[in-house]
């Protein structure tokens, strides 16, 4: 065995590049920064800064860049944050490799490898390239990866064509080869796949694309509210400078800076939390597109499976199938036994560790024979069984023992008529479960030495072994939750139709699920795959483009589609998914690349976790867009009041920056503190399209604001029918619309069963006192009361402007959660529909 010169590997390395799958550039911070100042909502906050400071309100600027900083560094922070943990887990390809050259094995790094190559791969290791078998010995290999099949699969040189191949990023589990490599870096199967994902893109969530449409909405009205109070006021009432003055403020009022500031703090504090249950969320936008999920698309192997093969049934020549943890009778030890003796206990052969695993767990062999290994008899075409020949040091003659597929051990045993016919049906009905089945034999005989052959060897028969992927223990719960909150499962592996269908039932995705193959999809139109998909959830035998195919179709369909999987072969329709949730511990890095969401610990409940955390985010959205609305109300109805009574201006631009100083906290940080309703996974995914604001909820934020502006109002004219001056109405009018903002902050709150507000949200109350003491600090001392506008004013008058509104709000939002439970006495409450109507 030559090889390639040196000189010619490194010609061909030069021409065809290294053997590297195709990767997206890292994202440094500068290219996430652009990519975050891109955002039109935050050129729209950047814009408002410069026009602060044209007009001479450098405080007001600052305050709003400072927003806007706090914003773009921590969406920095998260991001480069994932980044950095990606980066971490991009190490599945073998960093080297044994590959022949100027005729002598030489270990090379497996980027250096070129197409002509022979490489030498053996039990354990990472095939480097794809390549084609020059020679090999019982050469097992798992491509779950690739195909999604958890059963190793058997290739052999001389072998069909494909037979004959083995691929990038597959593990050798038995057996050695020389191959000769056919294809690198993206010129290999799992290349070319992960190279096919850059004609995919991703689209916007639509929440991004309502709240994109709000802020330009808002926008609108707010230059052309600025327009119209300008001109207004200079025709009224003259002097450009108030007329300016008056137009900005009001444009200031309605300037929707919180929506994009509540949208990224909300998201970004859900990836925080979500981190710390060692979910990495990648693309921020996709834990809000999980609460809005109708359909949860899985693969099997590595997803729903632990990816191991486990023992899980043994089943004796006139015996009942028993597990292995049961009490066993002789003839199932001597079964287990026998396989045990039959299997490579250092090997990487799944099925061999399941054996040895169990083997190993149960009280020492009693039987006080000492034997001694002599030879292996490795898996071949002819015969698809392994053997080993045994040594009794205390008796003569040797012990063979066998395992293999039921019809060769069968041959071996000289099995026929009814006893095959039996022996074979067991193994069928064994089949159907979704278990992989291996039988198991073992022969006595007088030689001392191995025999070259087994076929004439006097094997008996001994029983049936039972192998599964177990499902992972959190798994039936997870996906009962996930049916519960009106989340459709959807299975799609590569894997055995029967298998598939064990799995499906096994996981609680359905009792008696119908299951369709991958080829049948292939003579489907698109309206025909529509139709298979409304009561088909169990797909098996599929290939990437199926998956890929179905995922697209679901989305045509008008369903929000999540997917599952960790295999290169899933990584297209990861990308193809509305969010795609990858796993970390095992997954490839095409499929983490593909994904929004990476599962650092493999847990599938998680997925379940982070819907519930999406619906939790959207709920308390729609409370925070609500008081959105809602306190601007009293606020641009202050800015036009002077304009309609021909007064003073109350409210100036730096006391609107003040009332945002209590807004943001309110909205970002308060109402995303609120917890989960108790109802929440019990209720089904709100229907695509819906929007974050809906017609009934606006008009419920605007009698609400309406509201809080009469009361305002009220303040007001009572201060000026006692007389006080300008400043100090100011001054008390200012406090209570302070009051009747925390007031609206209190109404929007989730409410607890024997209270408004739950008290346990520390937020509220640190806003709270913070806001409150700040209002007295303008309101009674002379300094900051001038710097203000405001001149100050008695403890009394203080309390009374402040009270009086709140708690007739309070009173208001008493009133009207008894009338909502009197008008539906036996529902249960919704929390996020029950609050800012």
């Amino acid at each position: 065995m030559n090889g390639l010169s040196a000189s010619e590997a490194a010609q061909r390395l030069s021409r065809d590049g290294p053997n590297a799958q195709p990767q997206p550039d890292q994202r440094h911070w500068p290219r996430i920064l652009a990519s975050v100042l891109r955002e039109p909502m935050l050129l729209l906050l950047i814009g408002a800064c410069v026009l602060y400071l044209s007009v001479g309100e450098p405080r007001d600027a600052a305050t709003l860049g400072l927003s806007v900083l706090l914003v773009v560094g921590l969406t920095l922070y998260q991001e480069l944050r994932a980044e950095n943990a990606l980066q971490a887990l991009r190490d599945l390809s073998t960093p080297w490799a044994i590959a022949w050259r100027d005729g002598a094995p030489q270990r090379v790094p497996a980027t250096s490898l070129v197409v002509g190559d022979v490489v030498q791969v053996a039990e354990g290791d990472r095939v480097p390239a794809d390549a084609r078998l020059l020679d090999s010995s019982d050469l097992h290999v798992d491509e779950s990866l690739l195909t999604g099949e958890s059963v190793p699969v058997a290739r052999a040189s001389g072998a069909g064509e494909e037979a004959a191949r083995i691929h990038a990023g597959t593990l050798v589990v038995r057996g050695q080869a020389m191959a000769e490599v056919t294809a690198t870096g993206s010129g290999t199967e799992m290349g070319r796949i992960g190279a096919s994902l850059g004609a995919l893109s991703r689209e916007a969530t639509p929440l991004q694309h309502e709240i994109r449409r709000l802020v330009l909405w808002f926008t609108a009205a707010s230059i052309a509210s600025c327009a119209l109070v300008f001109g207004l006021y200079l025709w009224l009432r003259g002097g450009w400078l108030d007329a300016l003055l008056a137009g900005i403020t009001l444009a200031m009022a309605t300037i929707p800076e919180e929506f994009p500031v509540v949208l990224t703090v909300f998201l970004a504090l859900g990836a925080w939390r979500m981190a710390r249950l060692r979910v990495l969320v990648r693309r921020p936008p996709a834990i809000e597109a999980l609460g809005s999920v109708t359909v949860l698309c899985t693969d099997k192997t590595g997803t729903l499976t632990e990816n191991r093969m486990a023992l899980t049934q043994l089943l004796t020549e006139g015996g009942e199938p028993r597990e292995p943890n049961d009490e066993l009778d002789s003839d199932n030890v001597s079964l287990l036994r026998c396989a045990a003796l039959a299997s490579d206990a250092d090997g990487f052969d799944p099925m061999d560790r399941a054996v040895h695993a169990v083997a190993s767990a149960r009280p020492a062999d009693s039987s006080g024979e000492e034997l001694e290994n002599l030879k292996h008899y490795p898996v071949t075409p002819a015969l698809p069984a392994y053997a080993t020949a045994w040594r009794r040091k205390d008796q003569p003659g040797l012990l063979l023992t066998c395992k293999g597929a039921p019809e060769a051990v069968a041959t071996l045993c000289k099995l026929e008529g009814e006893d095959r016919t039996r022996v074979l049906a067991h193994a069928a009905t064994m089949a159907a479960e979704g278990l992989r089945v291996l039988a198991v034999a073992d022969a006595q005989t007088t030689s001392a030495d191995a025999p070259d052959s087994l076929e004439e060897q006097p094997f008996t028969w001994r029983g049936l072994l039972g192998f599964a992927d177990p499902l992972r223990a959190e798994v039936p719960t997870a996906v009962a939750e996930a049916r519960a909150a009106g989340v459709r499962v959807v299975l799609m592996t590569g894997d055995h139709i029967e298998t598939a269908r064990a799995i499906a039932i096994a996981a609680g995705i359905s009792d008696h699920p119908e299951v369709t193959l991958g080829a049948s999809l292939e003579k489907l139109d698109a309206d025909g795959l529509r139709a298979l998909m409304v009561g088909t959830d169990v797909f098996a035998r599929v290939r990437p483009e199926h998956k890929l195919r179905l995922v697209q179709a679901l989305r045509d369909a008008g369903e929000v589609v999540a997917m599952t999987g960790d295999g290169v072969n899933d990584a297209p329709a990861l990308m193809a998914a509305h969010v795609g949730v990858a796993m970390g511990g095992r997954g490839t890095d095409v499929a983490r690349e593909a994904a929004s969401i990476v599962l650092l610990d493999d847990d599938f409940a998680s997925v379940v976790r982070a819907i519930r955390m999406g619906r939790t985010i959207y709920a308390n959205l729609e409370r925070a867009a609500r008081y959105i609305v809602a306190v601007h109300v009293p606020i641009a109805g202050l800015a036009l009041l002077p304009l309609v009574l021909g007064t003073p201006l109350i409210l100036l631009p730096l006391h609107v920056v003040f009332l945002e100083m209590v807004i943001d906290p309110a909205c970002s940080i308060v109402l995303e503190r609120e917890p989960p309703a108790p109802d929440l996974m019990r209720r089904p995914p709100r229907p695509a399209g819906t929007p974050l604001l809906a017609l009934r909820m606006v008009a419920g934020s605007l009698l609400l604001g309406a509201t809080a502006f009469a009361l305002v109002l009220l303040v007001y004219l009572t201060a000026s029918r006692a007389a006080l001056p300008a400043p100090q109405t100011a001054a008390l009018t200012f406090a209570a619309l302070v009051a009747c903002n925390v007031a609206l902050v209190h109404w929007h709150m989730a409410p607890s069963q024997n209270s408004i507000a739950r008290p346990t949200n520390i937020a509220f109350w640190i806003t709270l006192i913070v806001a409150l003491t700040l209002l007295a600090c303008l309101t009674l001392l002379p300094a900051p009361a001038q710097w203000f506008g405001f001149a100050p004013v008695s403890l009394p008058a203080l309390f009374a402007a402040v009270t009086a509104p709140a708690l007739t709000l309070a009173a208001f939002h008493w009133i009207f959660r008894r009338l909502r439970k009197v008008r539906a006495p036996v529902q249960v409450p919704m929390e996020s529909q029950e609050t800012g109507s």
